[in-house]
């Protein structure tokens, strides 16, 4: 599918909220990183659910349970084939990606982790993939270990084979630096770690919207993401497992569904992959990341990763010759966001007066503060890609920061 603007405005036109105005203005979207906008189809899967089929799953006989229940199942199954899984039962749905970490954090590393261990992560983690390690590193008296940047915002792989010792015992890294845009080499990392058969937990948060994911072919023992960052609803995501590591770690938390007998002496726990989803689980939110896939699978992850780049290169391009602008991150392989700084301007002042303009951007430290520590900056000003997002759109950005300059 080549970038006309046929396509991208068939696809624009699949987002109802790209119709509506903000202050006076229309809606320019680049808060990506942070949410994605919704497809019709996406809207219409959950208003159907809710409409003709909304009962609790799992537990009912009757007509609306088992349709609900169906709609909801098939959805793991297509999140199976959707990142190559071996199995279905692999696939535990959470909260989002900080739920499963959280999850993995609290049951594999509640067990595996012991005095004196090393857990290794990065210096660019989202604060999701920081704060529970550090949690659990505090409760059992464990090292957490940084994999240092560099100015480009590159990761120092020197640095991070050296890190890795006898005690390393978890390695968690971000798939895309959701501040930075770098795309990390996870293979070579995830090889490197197994050498010497430690666990690896891949943050994919900010990578399953603009890249095909094969767990199978990474060969990452856990891997998280969330509908809401590819096209689906908040408040659910997706925990991938090997199936062994899985049946070997006890449940995260105790409720309906998560278990097979329950007596006052003693529970069985269900199988996989109940044995992680007590209670009940956001069903609508389930079936509209269902209906997320089928939107992205709609499209291809070629054209995705073609028109996300051509963006990304036409807003680096025009960027570049702002007088007082510094991009924050400038890694060789990038994912489709630029961050920057515009000198004796502060990051919140651009993001309130770009508004005003009806462009949406987001500005601070993006759960990031390391990162702003590193590069000396309070935060920064990011312009995050998605698939409806067009040049026209870039060239109001650049049009947008002129004015923020002109005003200061």
């Amino acid at each position: 599918m080549s970038e006309t603007l046929v396509d991208i405005e068939s696809i624009r036109a699949q987002f109802p909220i790209l119709q509506r105005e903000v202050n006076g203005k229309p809606l320019i979207y680049f808060d990506n990183g942070a949410t994605s906008q919704k497809p019709q189809s996406v809207i219409n899967a959950i208003n159907h659910y809710y409409e003709y089929e909304n009962s609790n799953i799992h537990r009912g006989v009757h007509t609306l349970s088992q349709e609900a229940t169906s709609a909801y199942e098939e959805v793991r199954k297509k999140v199976q084939k959707f990142i190559n899984a071996e199995h279905d039962h692999e696939i535990i749905f959470t909260s989002g990606t900080t739920g499963g970490i959280n999850l993995v954090a609290s049951s594999f590393g509640e067990n595996l982790i012991r005095k004196g261990d090393e857990i290794l992560i990065t210096a660019m983690e989202h604060h999701s993939n920081i704060v529970p390690w550090q949690m659990l590193c505090e409760r059992k008296g464990a090292h957490l270990k940084v994999v240092p940047i560099s100015k480009e915002g590159e990761l120092d792989l020197e640095e991070y084979e050296r890190l890795i010792g006898p005690k390393t015992e978890l390695i968690s890294l971000v798939h895309v630096s959701n501040s930075l845009g770098t795309i990390n080499p996870i293979k070579k990392m995830i090889d490197i770690a197994h050498a010497q058969n430690i666990p690896v937990l891949i943050d994919g948060a900010q990578a399953i919207h603009h890249t095909p994911v094969d767990v199978q072919e990474l060969d990452c023992d856990f891997y998280v993401f969330s509908a809401h960052k590819m096209y689906g609803p908040t408040g659910v995501g997706v925990l991938y497992g090997k199936e062994e590591l899985l049946n070997d770690m006890a449940p995260y938390q105790g409720g309906g569904d998560m278990i097979k007998n329950v007596t006052f002496e003693k529970t069985i726990y269900n199988d996989l992959p109940h044995k992680f989803e007590a209670g009940t689980p956001n069903i609508a939110g389930g079936i509209g990341l269902g209906a997320a896939i089928d939107f992205i699978n709609s499209i291809g992850y070629d054209f995705i990763i073609q028109h996300e780049a051509e963006l990304s290169r036409f807003a680096t391009s025009q960027l570049r010759d702002i007088k007082g602008l510094r991009f924050i991150g400038t890694a060789k392989e990038r994912a489709g966001l630029v961050s920057f700084v515009l000198d004796g301007i502060h990051p919140y002042d651009t993001g309130v007066i770009l508004d005003k303009l009806g462009l949406a951007l987001r500005t601070g430290h993006h759960c990031t503060q390391p990162v702003m520590t590193f590069f000396e900056v309070p935060g920064t000003v990011r312009a995050s890609f998605a698939v409806y997002n067009t040049k026209q759109e870039v060239a109001r950005l650049v049009e947008g920061i002129d004015r923020v300059k002109r005003m200061f």
